[in-house]
């Protein structure tokens, strides 16, 4: 089977060394010279363990990444997603559409815009506590992959043959879940760079846990999805690893890094944690939905509050 997966981030190379196992793959960018980088050293500053074997194609041309492919793996930041579905609509035909790309746009879901662009019935949504470090390494991982089509969910699941998958149908669910985890990483990354302990990121996180579960009852989604791998395994692992880009960022906060420091680390990651907090405030406010968590910690990043704003929340009794 041929699999086209647009984007070639760390976490499009892993997915891609992944589905390479047992499949042929095309990987496709929109910037020539990372493409011409990638035929010609077969590796990534993005992800430098990893050597790409050379039988992965890499092209600028949607048109030859779709051919013949019967799935599309959509890996670009979220905020690039609806540049690539306009691309995409018109050279699109019956193919399974697989989104790995984790976020919101404004207060929409990636499947909704993806939706008004090109209505279909083979669409899936994964998600879940795995680094693009740890995937090409052949670890043991598990995803959510949220669907309601049963052959779109199996042909997914055949395609990543050595990735656990937990199945549900409660797609918003999952996009709220990967959505918010990484806004409440950068918190967790806050925490301990003021130099609380374990302890207070377990309060931090079963708190944010709370709110989760509720902001996904009140959005539609079913509160469960929080106990799922996209929830409560994707949020775990992103609270606590130095790995996850957005809780480093949140650390450099915390541990009152200087304004150049912070810029410098930007510049040089993608902190969709800060896309996504843009994107939840926009989001509750347009629903009229108490967040309390993502509430303080928009204080703090947006509106330059304290630190300690964080501190007084978590101690609240309420």
């Amino acid at each position: 089977m041929k699999v086209a997966v647009l984007g070639t981030g760390a976490y499009g190379l892993a997915l891609a060394s992944v589905l390479h196992e047992h499949h042929e793959v095309v990987m496709w960018s929109r910037f020539e010279e990372e493409i011409l980088e990638l035929r010609r050293n077969k590796s990534s500053f993005k992800l430098p363990d990893y050597m790409i074997p050379s039988d992965i194609v890499f092209t600028t041309d949607m048109k030859q990444a779709i051919k013949d492919s019967l799935l599309i793996v959509i890996a670009v930041p979220s905020i690039f997603v609806e540049d690539v579905v306009k691309d995409l609509q018109s050279l699109i035909t019956n193919q399974h559409l697989c989104v790995a790309s984790k976020g919101m746009v404004g207060h929409f879901f990636l499947s909704d815009i993806i939706l008004k662009y090109i209505p279909m019935d083979r669409l899936a949504i994964i998600s879940g506590p795995s680094f693009a470090i740890d995937m090409i390494k052949k670890v043991p991982i598990g995803l959510s992959l949220g669907t309601q089509n049963p052959e779109t969910s199996s042909l997914i699941q055949s395609a990543f043959e050595r990735v656990h998958f937990c199945v549900t149908d409660d797609i918003h669910g999952i996009e709220i879940c990967g959505s918010i985890k990484n806004v409440i990483a950068i918190g967790a990354g806050i925490l301990k760079g003021m130099g609380f302990s374990d302890s207070t990121s377990a309060l931090y996180i079963t708190k944010s846990l709370h709110d989760i579960q509720r902001l996904i009852d009140l959005l539609g989604g079913n509160s469960s999805t929080i106990l799922s791998l996209a929830g409560i395994g994707d949020l775990l692992l992103t609270c606590t690893s130095s790995q996850s880009r957005n809780f480093s960022f949140g650390y450099l906060i915390g541990n009152n890094a200087n304004e150049k420091e912070i810029i410098l680390y930007k510049n040089l990651n993608t902190i969709e944690g800060l896309d996504a907090l843009y994107s939840m405030h926009l989001l509750i406010q347009k629903s009229d939905i108490s967040f309390p968590i993502l509430e303080c910690l928009y204080d703090i990043i947006e509106n330059k509050k304290p630190c300690e704003l964080l501190k007084q929340f978590l101690i609240q009794k309420k």
